[in-house]
């Protein structure tokens, strides 16, 4: 049973596209101008410095400071840290969402498929591609482009990252729905395929809740499958594993019902355990 004491009530009208991010951002055009490779001299000592210097210190700081974060079950990634892979997680928080892919498979450079808006932002926006952002693309030009690098960061056995929910919902507890359409990379690839499932659990000392990160996988695409059912099996496969771990959260800190109804949704019922 989770301990309800919810600092508010945020109410939704569609657990697809509502987006409860407090950043108002005007996202730029990723067309083929964007420069995706960043891999000259200039572009791995930007990376070193913004990754390496910067990010990792500040991940762990923050992470363990203000949430007192934890990481259960890591070792599954441990025979597949010389291969590339991609992970799926649930999208709860602005700052923290952004600093765990560097933490999640370090010492490994980590990238993640991104809205336009996390290149978009004043200031931030430069700094972000130096940390693995690779924004999904608006025309065919920078479609070809995103290929190509995916192509060779898959080649190098990288891990990257999709939050698959695409907008944030601050401190929910469930799963919300998620098409199959990003597994898209992983069938064609045919790599394997983790979830992280974020839960927030109680702190003794803080109204704060704890966030743990639960890790599970592998998961493969069934080769004996059509393409299509191919992609949604796995999601389904995917979404079931991350519906169970998030049981796990035992606060609900935001309290999410649906728009014009009192009672929260069945989904959101089923998947809080409330």
């Amino acid at each position: 049973m989770k301990k309800k004491n919810p600092i508010k009530t945020v109410y939704y009208k569609d657990e697809l596209n509502d987006e409860f991010s407090s950043a108002v951002i005007t996202p730029k055009k990723i067309d083929g101008d964007y420069r995706y490779e960043r891999d000259n001299f200039p572009g791995k000592l930007a990376h070193f410095f913004w990754y390496r210097i910067v990010a990792i210190p500040l991940a762990v700081c923050y992470l363990k400071l203000v949430f007192r974060h934890r990481i259960v079950n890591r070792k599954c990634l441990k025979k597949f840290r010389r291969q590339a892979c991609f992970l799926y997680g649930n999208h709860t928080q602005p700052t923290a969402d952004a600093l765990i892919p560097t933490f999640l498979t370090h010492p490994r450079n980590a990238y993640v498929i991104v809205h336009p808006n996390n290149v978009s932002m004043p200031f931030l926006g430069r700094i972000t591609p130096y940390l693995g952002a690779l924004p999904l693309p608006d025309d065919l030009a920078a479609a070809r482009n995103f290929q190509t690098v995916l192509n060779k960061r898959v080649g190098e056995g990288a891990p990257v990252y999709i939050y698959p929910e695409a907008h944030i919902w601050p401190y929910y507890t469930g799963i919300r729905p998620f098409s199959e359409q990003s597994f898209h990379y992983p069938v064609k690839y045919g790599t394997p395929v983790f979830c992280f499932t974020n839960t927030y659990q109680h702190r003794r000392f803080s109204s704060r809740p704890r966030l743990v990160t639960y890790v599970d996988g592998p998961f493969y695409p069934n080769e004996a499958l059509p393409l299509r059912e191919r992609k949604k099996e796995l999601r389904d496969r995917v979404y079931a594993c991350m519906c169970r771990r998030s049981r796990m959260s035992d606060v609900v800190r935001i309290e999410y019902r649906k728009e014009n109804d009192h009672d929260e949704c069945d989904v959101c019922r089923k998947q809080q355990g409330v």
